[in-house]
């Protein structure tokens, strides 16, 4: 297999995220970062021997040499850098959201087409082994029909007005912010392990903080707790800290879902449970490596991750033996592996969330928005 050389657009948190996955992956070689804020770019390339690192990334997407451009830049940036990248040639990942409105996303969606080159948006939520044991075991029939799908994403990091991050600012995050950042994961995997669609859906949004204290001076994702009162400026804010959804899967099945950035104790708890005519099961990624299963006429299951007991399609998400933990970083590695196989091979099909699964999350987001503002149910458009 021919080595792929891949540049890496963002060095903040996510940017190390995939940074860690891709040098976990045989035949990727990270050969470029950019950053604007060059100076700790230039630390972070040294430390690992990534021979380029530049402030403007047009200067890597002229590079012929460069197979593959993974983006992890602020949201409003997504759109732009992901056209310029496929009008370059290039193979692109882009972390979510893919953009910021559905008309960008549908360009973005032609434009690969056009291309043909390979294309995947970051739901790498979907790679955790339990969710795919879920999957795996609504696929054999063994949940029965699904009835009703219910959960919510929770965390606490946005709890207090001096929390500050830039996808509070709608000009660089984009207009919704708890349901854009962490709903959309929830809606993917939702989609994804039951394999039914959103069909129509009922929103109410709320900002908790009108305004809050934004840090003086940049900092990553995450490490706002550390600071202190005289470190702030207050600004206005203008998206959600929280978003309820009932919705629609079809005629029959239904649906429920918090997201939440206010949510006091709860670090990132992605919670969802599916129920149907047989059975039921619930995943919590705080507890990533437990399956609940549920029935009603014997004795529950806690099924705890081994490979050895998953379904065979479900296995090869699954590296380490039983009762050896894997995590979030996990998911993302799992994820570029498919992503980087299928670059290397033009014969693979694609089994990783491609920018038309980004466009999906924003057609569902936009219902989302427009829904919170009539008060009233709104249907959603298929792909």
């Amino acid at each position: 297999m021919k080595q792929v050389k891949t540049a890496i657009f963002g060095t903040g948190f996510i940017g190390r995220v995939h940074l860690d996955a891709v040098r976990r992956l045989e035949s990727v070689e990270v050969v470029a970062l950019a950053d604007p804020h060059i100076e700790p770019a230039q630390v972070l390339g040294a430390g690992f021997g990534i021979p380029t690192v530049v402030s403007d990334y047009r200067a890597i997407l002229a590079d012929p040499k460069v197979d593959v451009v993974d983006i992890c830049t602020p949201n409003s940036q997504h759109y732009s850098i992901a056209r310029e990248a496929l009008e370059a040639g290039k193979h692109v990942v882009c972390e979510k959201p893919l953009a910021t409105s559905v008309e960008e996303a549908q360009e973005l969606v032609a434009l690969a087409a056009q291309k043909g080159v390979r294309n995947c948006v970051c739901h790498n939520l979907r790679y955790y082994p339990m969710v795919q044991q879920l999957r795996r075991m609504r696929e054999a029939g063994e949940l029965g029909e699904i009835l009703s799908v219910q959960g919510a994403y929770s965390q606490d990091w946005l709890l207090y007005d001096t929390d500050w991050n830039w996808r509070i600012d709608s000009k660089v995050g984009g207009p919704s912010r708890a349901m854009a950042d962490i709903g959309s994961h929830w809606f993917d995997i939702a989609e994804h392990v039951t394999g039914l669609r959103v069909s129509s859906l009922c929103a109410d949004l709320q900002t908790f903080h009108s305004t809050r204290k934004e840090p003086k001076h940049a900092i990553e994702t995450f490490a706002n707790k550390l600071l202190g009162p005289e470190d702030y400026i207050e600004r206005p804010v203008d998206t959600e800290d929280y978003g309820a959804v009932v919705f629609h899967m079809g005629e029959r099945t239904r649906g429920s879902v918090v997201a939440s950035q206010a949510a006091a104790g709860r670090k990132n708890r992605l919670s969802i449970e599916v129920y149907g005519t047989k059975a039921s099961a619930a995943w919590n990624q705080e507890r990533p490596n437990e399956l609940w299963i549920g029935y009603r006429d014997k004795g529950n299951q806690l099924l705890l991750k081994d490979p050895s007991l998953l379904k065979p399609e479900a296995r090869s998400y699954a590296d380490l033996p039983g009762g050896h933990a894997e995590g979030y970083d996990d998911t993302t590695k799992q994820m570029m592996r498919r992503f980087y196989a299928s670059v290397g091979d033009p014969g693979i099909t694609p089994e990783y969330p491609q920018f038309a699964d980004g466009l999906r999350q924003l057609v569902i987001l936009q219902a989302e928005m427009v829904s919170h503002k009539k008060r009233g149910w709104v249907d959603v458009p298929a792909l």
